[in-house]
């Protein structure tokens, strides 16, 4: 029988994107509000993988990856989601979504996004969310499974990913 154990903190993340590239500021601030000080955001990059959110959000969106000082237990991304769901409640319009915010976890081993969409890969963790592991670290890199999305596949996703991952691995040294 194994020995249950206190899981080791994760570095919180936010995947963010906008048609109103003067959101990100504000976003930001409030995600620091609760994570703790912004440890490292991505430069601004396209969101052209999919049109999926083109109907509510518009076109030419832009995406920013955070992550944040505050480890954290990974048992609290349901909560997480549910949070980052009001965020974005707080900045809609008229019903419409103006900011899509996905919030995750990096440890040293794997990228993990929450998501209220079930799926054949995704494990429930409780309070109508579940969990992805979208992004797998092996043989000193990133890599993708079949089922992640395009932009996390690629190789700028990834090495911000790869980023994100060394300040973990500092943080946890220095705890």
């Amino acid at each position: 029988m194994g020995r249950v154990t206190v899981p080791e903190p994760v570095t919180p993340i936010a995947s963010v994107f906008t048609g109103d590239e003067g959101l990100f500021a504000a976003v930001r601030a409030a995600l620091a509000e609760r994570l703790g000080p912004c440890i490292y955001a991505s430069p601004v990059l396209p969101f052209d993988h999919t049109d999926y959110y083109a109907a509510e959000m518009g076109p030419d969106l832009k995406r920013r990856l955070f992550a944040f000082a505050d480890l954290v237990d990974p048992g609290e991304l349901p909560a997480l989601k549910h949070w980052s769901n009001s965020l974005e409640a707080h900045w809609a319009v008229d019903g419409r979504r103006r900011v899509n915010i996905d919030v995750g976890y990096i440890t040293l081993a794997k990228l993990v996004l929450a998501t209220t969409k079930d799926h054949a890969h995704r494990l429930y963790l409780g309070k109508g969310i579940y969990g992805e592991v979208t992004l797998r670290y092996v043989g000193g890199r990133f890599e993708p499974w079949p089922w992640t999305y395009p932009d996390y596949a690629s190789p700028a996703y990834r090495k911000i990913c790869a980023e994100i991952r060394e300040l973990h691995r500092a943080r946890l040294r220095t705890r």
